[in-house]
């Protein structure tokens, strides 16, 4: 229960204080507290007291050290009102996203009619387009992925941090490109070139960050003709192979990035070791590449990958593979 130094009041309290706490685990607003029964001089002693503490204006934490982020998201509804809505990096926490660079503010959307303005760790943007697909929980609302996307890239100005953002959201199936490109369309213009243009890395068939770095280096290259991003291959004697990171078609090169995100088990690794052999074992030559060493080191993996594509031609050699299917526009094979 909060403890007060002032004689209680007269006025019979309208709401009860510790249900009220418990349930808001200890942030208050002013009108809450007057309606409780506490008075103005008693909220200044507990805060003189430093036994609470002031979030925002009007707003009270009613206990003393850090407040975490889940407080934060209750204290961003309880001072923005219900209809706020969570977005951006804030809301890929939420949604458990795995690389993302550090905000130390939480973006909220709000009606455009409400007049509240962004304050301490709140980053308030006033809009005419809630998203309808927000998910609400009991003490604040969140975007969806794909809103949460878009908002996100929006305000980031780092080309790598918005690729891996959009990259993570699709690769790990949290939303789709046709659903962030209704996003990016809906936002019209306003600092949306960054996104748009990793919309069209992911549609070219690169899934990740790295890939995409990968891919952007090899594009400057003058000896490979052509490769594909996570095509579907099948032996020459029927059996469906490993879809590979990146794919030299008339040399039978398999390029893969190497993320230690996702090699942190035994298993995983001997996974990683049988889509090699696999692979070798129809002649194709297997490259692996760390995103670190395509970051650090972009001239000597372009390098070693045009040393080992000519090594082929020059043997005239390519591997017992073939595509499963046409190529469409971007270069990738068509997918069901």
């Amino acid at each position: 229960m909060v403890r007060t130094t002032a004689v209680e009041t007269a006025i019979t309290p309208k709401v009860d204080l510790d249900q009220l706490l418990a349930s808001q685990r200890g942030l208050l607003t002013r009108a809450q507290a007057l309606a409780a029964g506490l008075d103005d001089e008693e909220i200044r002693l507990e805060l003189r007291r430093s036994r609470w503490q002031r979030l925002l204006p009007g707003l009270y934490a009613t206990f003393t050290g850090d407040v975490t982020l889940e407080l934060k998201r209750l204290a961003a509804t309880l001072y923005l009102g219900p209809d706020a809505q969570i977005t951006g990096i804030a809301a890929l926490v939420w949604h458990r996203f795995r690389q993302l660079p550090t905000d130390e503010l939480l973006h909220v959307l709000v009606p455009h009619s409400t007049r509240r303005v962004s304050r301490g760790f709140l980053r308030v943007q006033r809009t005419h387009r809630l998203d309808p697909n927000a998910h609400r929980t009991a003490g604040y609302t969140m975007c969806s992925v794909a809103r949460a996307v878009a908002d996100a890239c929006r305000l980031l100005d780092d080309v790598r941090s918005v690729r891996a953002v959009v990259a993570e959201s699709v690769q790990r199936g949290l939303t789709t490109v046709d659903a962030l490109q209704r996003e990016c369309e809906l936002a019209g213009t306003s600092r949306t070139s960054l996104l748009r243009g990793a919309l069209k890395e992911v549609r070219a068939g690169t899934r990740s960050a790295p890939e995409i770095e990968l891919k952007k280096l090899l594009e400057r290259s003058v000896v490979i003709r052509e490769i594909l991003w996570n095509p579907k291959l099948i032996a020459d004697d029927g059996t469906l192979l490993p879809s590979p990171d990146g794919w030299i078609d008339d040399v039978g090169i398999a390029l893969e990035v190497d993320s230690r995100e996702y090699h942190l088990s035994p298993e995983q690794w001997q996974q990683t070791m049988r889509r090699h052999n696999t692979l070798a074992a129809h002649g194709v030559v297997v490259l692996h590449f760390t995103p670190s060493e395509i970051r650090t080191r972009p001239t000597h993996v372009r390098r070693l990958i045009e040393r080992a594509y000519r090594e082929r031609i020059a043997e005239g050699r390519r591997a017992n593979v073939r595509l499963t299917s046409p190529l469409r526009e971007e270069g990738a094979p068509l997918t069901e």
